[in-house]
């Protein structure tokens, strides 16, 4: 499906990738269905927890240095500000730059709601440049405006001959799709269609996507050793680097939710390749996404040569530690971008996935081919393990490690991480995006695992103290209860 850069927002993941939020079933199960067109989603009669797209599409442009995120919408939906501050303050800190970025909101209140506030937005918006004088400016928009049809595309349209800088609304509504990851295809647009210019010349540059770039100079010091410089998207960029990204030779990413919006439009707009593999988590990950990046920028020769010098190295460590691990019993709680990918890699080192629950599942993703991490696991898993989608779901998880009751939990929200440790379930949050990267990452993860397990007593003493509010009924309960089935 081509991505329309003529529109001022992007369509949701439910309507352009097909994407579900409930689903319980297996992995072959949940393949076929998405190959043959039958997946649907099902409905819950109770649902405890979720999140809002509008922190994912407004977190992903405050991370741009110098900018200006206006929040039109009610004080409480900018209540991530300071957070979001702290967060950008101390990475761009860490790399020994300066990000002035500014996020603010309209507040708008009962009357604002009735009357609209379209006056006092242009407002602020001039108000802001006039104090802050920021590179760009991104207008978040929100359940309310979006409710009372407040015409946001109409004011950035006016301000845009007024101001000389580029001024972009983000389309977040929270009430538009359940799917957090929408967030990060309104922010991507915003920036294809304000920032981003048509190529002048290729640059030996590679475009890196990924969330709060922790292994920066991991990542630059791999890629120097093929003559190619790493532009990290979006964290600590400005507005000029992010003007030419259309000049590198491709555009890669750590997670395939993340990227596919970005990726995809800058292959179809300015023919800038995207590659698409399983993501670089564990060994196979990282060869097979780092070989196909070596195709696309013409360094074949070269990454192999790092690639069996890494591998002499680290493969007999891993392998070592493997010995420890095999066997092992494990359930996943993740977004889609990593739980399959997880899932894989707990598998190479050994130990078997018995439940995996993603918070969401495309479909497909916007070149209209399942997400590669699925198309392996369907052909490599060595079991056909069950599948959820849970939609961050924690009385469903809870019944799963009750039901199950697995060596280890693996987590990247904290949320859920704390409810398995309360149950006395050995937990590894995998918050870091590169925890798991190449060689070095693999081998360090494989060993906190093995720590993990060797000491369990924060989770014996916390669980023997607690006392959780699910009864034996529901533990009893099949884990798809409060799924409706499908209407057909």
């Amino acid at each position: 499906m081509p991505i329309n850069l003529t529109e001022t927002t992007a369509g949701t993941r439910e309507t352009r990738l097909g994407s579900i939020t409930g689903y319980n079933g297996d992995l072959q199960d949940l393949v076929h269905q998405s190959r043959c067109g039958s997946l649907q989603d099902r409905e819950r009669c109770f649902s405890q927890s979720s999140t809002c797209l509008s922190g994912c599409a407004l977190g992903q442009v405050s991370g741009i240095r110098d900018v200006a995120v206006i929040n039109h919408a009610p004080s409480g939906c900018t209540a991530m500000a300071p957070g979001v501050d702290v967060l950008n303050s101390q990475l761009a800190a860490k790399i020994g730059v300066a990000n002035n970025t500014v996020f603010v909101g309209t507040d708008m209140n009962e009357q604002d709601t009735v009357f609209g506030a379209t006056g006092s937005l242009k407002e602020i918006i001039r108000e802001t440049y006039r104090r802050y004088h920021p590179q760009a400016i991104f207008i978040g928009t929100s359940c309310v405006t979006g409710i009372i049809g407040e015409d946001v595309d109409s004011i950035v349209a006016e301000l845009e001959a007024e101001l000389p800088v580029p001024i972009a609304a983000v389309h977040c509504e929270g009430f538009k799709s359940r799917i957090w990851a929408s967030g990060f295809d309104a922010a991507d647009h915003a920036v294809m269609t304000s920032i981003v210019k048509p190529p002048q010349q290729k640059k030996p540059v590679l475009n890196f996507k990924n969330f709060f770039e922790s292994a920066r100079v991991e990542i630059t010091e791999l890629f120097a050793n093929f003559g190619v410089k790493t532009q990290f998207l979006y964290q600590n960029s400005t507005v000029e680097e992010l003007a030419h990204i259309s000049e590198s030779l491709a555009t890669v990413c750590i997670c395939g939710t993340l990227g596919t919006y970005l990726g995809n439009a800058l292959e179809e707009q300015y023919g800038v390749p995207y590659v698409r593999t399983i993501n670089p988590l564990g060994v196979t990950g990282f060869e097979t996404w780092l070989r196909e990046i070596g195709r696309v920028i013409h360094k074949q020769a070269e990454v192999e040569a790092y690639l069996a010098k890494e591998r002499a190295i680290y493969l007999p460590q891993i392998e070592a530690v493997k010995k420890e691990l095999t066997g092992l019993r494990a359930v996943i709680g993740m977004g889609p971008g990593y739980t399959f990918e997880v899932s894989r890699v707990l598998q190479e080192l050994g130990m078997e996935v018995v439940w995996g629950a993603a918070w969401h599942y495309d479909r497909k993703y916007d070149n209209d081919q399942t997400p590669p991490a699925l198309n392996y696991l369907v052909k490599n898993s060595p079991a056909n393990f069950k599948l959820s989608v849970a939609d961050q779901q924690n009385f469903e998880i809870l019944n799963i490690l009750n039901h199950y009751q697995p060596d280890l939990y693996f987590s990247r929200h904290p949320g859920t991480t704390v409810w398995a440790i309360k149950q006395g379930i050995p937990s590894v949050y995998v918050a870091d995006e590169y925890m798991i990267f190449g060689y070095k990452g693999t081998l360090n993860f494989a060993y906190a695992v093995l720590d993990k397990l060797k000491n369990r007593s924060f989770e014996t003493n916390l669980a023997a103290r607690v006392k959780l509010p699910y009864t034996k009924w529901w533990y009893q309960q099949a884990n798809a209860t409060f799924l409706k089935e499908p209407t057909r």
